[in-house]
């Protein structure tokens, strides 16, 4: 449905894009992750045709979209902003897109019907827009996206504005509409949650490049270097030399799984494999634990453990077998939570 091949754009000597290679295939959710700067929404402006390429090709359907204006490439677009008319209600913010495409009377009116039932919304064509919660209107823009049946469905921080509650509710609907319609989707976020729960692919970006593509559980598992691991909020990564199945760190010896990369490294260790045993000196990583601090998420806690020497190294564990602060604890690893990553750049 989209490719970019080598899309490029430059403000001055700054590529924001550089190069990039992008395929979504038809009825596929793509999210672009990424921090700020990185390139994700002038990408999405490049194939929407609100930003020129200074170099590669945008493909729609196997059409180069060179000089294709924004209204003729057939895209549907939806902003955090919502960019709703405030003069209009409801049914005239959905139905704006089929009337400038000279949609009749009552074919338009069936259409806002239906979409608006789509989104939950039912029977909310004559309420004014500035009446609506943040949410309701966030479903009133999806619904004005997907009026005039878009091939590709383009998302720019969707939920960016919503308190949590409502997004990760949201996000689980949108899912759900996309598997039902069929829609393809390329979606931008800065959310890692928002992004995972709403993805077939999700695409990690770093200084106008994908640094990784892949599953959410791909990714989330095997970051590819340690800029992702990072951005994805993993914080134990410590050097590490990798001989055979087991890597040498200032934690002490960690297992590595089998046919990990050799020699210096850089090593993960994800929270929830990180392993308290009782007594200071047990667990093979060496001795001198101490439980610095706990921080409750919900029915887990993040435990951040001092070593003797070294940085600190954060285990998650189930509420009741959290150790109390000050305790002195021994450590172990689990191999199948240890990513021996690979080179950024």
């Amino acid at each position: 449905m989209l490719r970019l091949e080598g899309a490029t754009v430059r403000f001055g000597e700054r590529a924001v894009l550089d190069a990039v290679d992008l395929a979504v295939a038809e009825h596929e959710t793509v999210c672009v992750l990424g921090p700020s700067g990185s390139g994700k929404s002038t990408l999405l402006r490049a194939v929407a045709g609100l930003q020129a390429l200074d170099g590669g090709r945008v493909l729609l359907a196997g059409a180069d979209q060179d000089g294709v204006p924004v209204h003729r490439r057939g895209v549907g677009l939806m902003f955090q902003d919502h960019q709703l008319f405030p003069q209009r209600d409801v049914a005239g913010n959905v139905g704006f897109g089929l009337r400038m495409h000279g949609v009749p009377g009552t074919e338009r009116a069936d259409r806002v019907t239906e979409l608006l039932d789509l989104v939950g919304l039912p029977g909310a064509g004559r309420r004014s827009v500035a009446a609506l919660s943040g949410g309701e209107q966030q479903r009133v823009a999806l619904a004005r996206a997907l009026a005039p049946r878009p091939r590709l469905l383009m998302l720019d921080e969707p939920l960016g504005q919503l308190d949590r509650g409502l997004r990760e509710r949201l996000v689980v609907e949108l899912r759900e509409l996309f598997g039902r319609l069929g829609t393809t989707v390329l979606a931008v976020t800065h959310d890692q949650g928002e992004a995972f729960a709403l993805a077939d692919r999700v695409v990690v970006m770093r200084d106008g490049r994908i640094a990784q593509t892949g599953a959410p559980v791909e990714v989330w598992a095997r970051p590819a270097s340690e800029f992702v691991a990072r951005f994805l909020g993993f914080d134990n990564v410590v050097a590490a030399r990798v001989s055979g199945r087991v890597a040498d760190t200032v934690w002490g010896k960690v297992p590595v799984p089998e046919g990990s990369p050799q020699g210096e490294r850089r090593l993960l260790v994800r929270p929830g494999g990180v392993r308290l045993v009782a007594g200071p000196g047990s667990g093979d990583a060496g001795a001198g634990w101490r439980v610095a601090s706990r921080t409750f998420r919900g029915s887990r806690v993040a435990v951040r453990l001092c070593p003797g020497e070294g940085p600190s190294l954060e285990a998650e564990l189930p509420l009741r077998e959290a150790p109390e602060e000050g305790a002195d604890v021994g450590v172990e690893f689990r191999v199948e939570d240890v990513v021996v990553l690979g080179p950024d750049g």
